[in-house]
């Protein structure tokens, strides 16, 4: 089983098994295997030690993944925050942050219901 990125990839078509690692979607696996030259239609478990290092190369040297990139985000929904943009008000108020609407739907981000209870006469 190979590891990159402190990840151990499954055996998996090259490209796919690629996109375990958080940072790397379908088309960065792909422009990946083109430029370490791997056919991406060859299993994980298929590549020599040569090809497994090629990649891990190329995905430490170019693209931010993992821990690296977690913190990247973070520090940067902080920064929104910090500065009191629209964008970090909806963050520290754990609302929809792109413009969603929130009178109906939006559960994930505002969470279980709340109920209030009705007007007494």
């Amino acid at each position: 089983m190979a590891r990159i990125a402190g990840i151990d990839l499954p055996n998996k078509h090259v490209d796919v098994a690629l996109t375990y690692i958080y940072g790397i979607g379908r088309s960065s696996a792909k422009v990946i295997c083109t430029k370490t030259g791997i056919d991406t239609e060859r299993r994980m478990n298929d590549l020599s030690a040569e090809e497994i290092n090629e990649l891990r190369n190329v995905i430490e040297n170019e693209y931010p993944v993992e821990g690296r990139l977690r913190t990247e985000i973070s520090l940067n929904i902080k920064r929104l925050m910090d500065i009191g943009c629209y964008r970090g008000l909806r963050h520290r108020k754990g609302l929809p942050v792109r413009g969603q609407r929130t009178r109906t739907n939006a559960r994930t981000r505002k969470g279980k219901r709340k109920t209030v209870a009705g007007k007494k006469k």
